[in-house]
């Protein structure tokens, strides 16, 4: 008899625990997104964002006439460009623009326990260490980052290969969503409390704060997850006969080398990096600057911005673990695969889009700006059941290592798009937000296209196995 499906067992577990861990990576990432308000001296700056439009106070607690709190004496502030400030955001990214595919294949080789377990220490302990990394100079901060960044993509490239011996195919899309949806939250949570820590303590405690959590969750990583059931000690015999046997026909020979050539001509595969880069640029904009977009609109506090600039990710989690149930359903009612990812794709890319180029024309309404942004964030994890995962049916012998490189991919994006939005935020002050918002929109619907006409759900000639393609 089947294992009947269970949010107990013991592969969901597996799911919630990288859930905490892609959580955790993402809080390291985004840290810096609120904190930014308050390490930079915005006086001097705040004009070159804004431009001639005046700035509309805000206080959340309904006392227009009230000025921001300040910030507590004790935290270091620094006097840095839109430009500069740009370069900060996109460090991160540098190193994870690399690791993500090595990392993939390498957690295929040796097991994701060691890679991300050990991924996420190190992003831990560096988070540590950046309030001193600032304090020597921008360039030590940037390094720092660089290196951070490095963690960061082997933990997020290496967790793939969890789901090539984890993931019932039918339950697939619920494992990654839940896994995944640890990103959308730990935004809304490091921006949330963020603006409160900063706020009440300090800047640099919450990098003390979240960098002692993850720690903690590299701890549990190694004691709870385990590559594959068959090793894990509490799993019952019934779960691990229906996982072995759900997955037996995806079996593969533990040495092959891969097809280079014929990946190099897949326009199924270039789309699926194509639209990961697109809609990776969607998102890093969004991540990024949702919290400096409305300290260049408002007066409000460091504390407020992060109460407003946490709301679109609270929809954006729930959202994202509504499209994985929403794509099994279909899958079960019939409906073919490749048109399930091409259909959720497109709900998360093109409303997402469309709507932050409105944004600039609504900035007198604070509420109307929340509100839009909310609905952006909230449809764009749709993503993550269409061409997020699509490697895993277009080549489930090399997903792990096509992951890494799909990340990669997008991982360029979320190096430049901090970098170029900084650029023209710092060259035209008054129009700096919409071109920042249409250059989004042109990126975002060209990947889309591309997918939509190239994308694919069958599993590819070279990715078969009887089928060895050699360099």
């Amino acid at each position: 008899m089947d294992w009947v499906p269970s949010f107990c067992s013991v592969r969901y577990g597996v799911a919630y625990v990288t859930q905490l861990c892609n959580f955790t990576l993402i809080a390291h990432n985004v840290i810096i997104n609120i904190t930014m308000i308050a390490m930079v001296n915005g006086t001097d700056h705040q004009s070159q964002v804004n431009g001639s439009t005046e700035r509309l106070p805000i206080d959340l607690s309904g006392d227009l006439n009230k000025a921001p709190e300040k910030l507590p004496a004790g935290a270091p502030v620094y006097n840095w460009s839109p430009q500069i400030q740009g370069l900060i955001f996109s460090a991160v990214n540098y190193g994870m623009v690399l690791t993500p595919a090595p990392s993939g294949y390498l957690a295929g080789r040796i097991g994701a326990k060691r890679v991300v377990g050990a991924a996420l220490f190190g992003s831990s302990f560096l988070v540590l260490c950046t309030p001193l990394a600032a304090e020597f100079g921008v360039v030590y901060l940037i390094i720092t980052r660089t290196v951070q960044g490095i963690s960061q993509g082997s933990g997020l490239g290496g967790q793939f290969a969890l789901w090539e011996k984890w993931g019932p195919p039918h339950e697939r899309n619920r494992l990654c969503t839940i896994a995944l949806s640890g990103m959308t939250l730990a935004t809304f949570i490091t921006i949330f409390l963020g603006g409160f820590i900063s706020q009440t303590y300090g800047w640099p405690f919450v990098f003390y704060i979240f960098g002692g959590i993850g720690c903690v969750c590299s701890f549990l990583w190694f004691v709870l997850v385990y590559d594959d059931p068959v090793s894990h000690p509490w799993i019952s015999i019934s779960e691990k006969e229906y996982i072995v046997s759900s997955l037996a026909q995806q079996a593969r020979p533990s040495k092959q080398s891969l097809p280079i050539k014929a990946m190099l001509k897949s326009l199924p595969l270039w789309s699926l990096f194509l639209c990961c880069f697109s809609f990776q640029w969607l998102i890093t904009v969004l991540i990024v600057y949702i919290p400096t977009y409305i300290n260049s609109l408002y007066i409000v506090s460091t504390r407020d911005n992060g109460i407003l600039s946490a709301i679109p990710f609270i929809a954006s989690w729930v959202f994202g673990l509504l499209g994985g149930q929403v794509a099994d359903l279909l899958l079960i009612k019939g409906v073919r695969l490749g048109t399930v990812r091409k259909i959720t794709t497109l709900l998360g890319n093109l409303p997402s889009s469309v709507l932050l180029v409105a944004l600039p024309y609504l900035k007198s309404s604070y509420m109307a700006t929340v509100a839009l942004l909310t609905a952006s964030c909230g449809l764009a994890p749709l993503t993550q059941s269409g061409v997020y995962i699509n490697a895993l049916d277009i080549a489930p012998r090399y997903s792990s290592f096509l992951f890494g490189i799909s990340r990669g991919f997008a991982q360029i994006a979320a190096v430049l798009a901090p970098i170029v939005s900084g650029y023209l935020l710092n060259q035209d002050p008054e129009f700096g937000w919409r071109n920042v918002f249409l250059l989004l929109f042109a990126i975002n619907i060209l990947g889309l296209i591309f997918y939509l006409i190239f994308g694919e759900a069958d599993i590819q000639d070279w990715a078969k196995e009887r089928k060895l393609t050699r360099l």
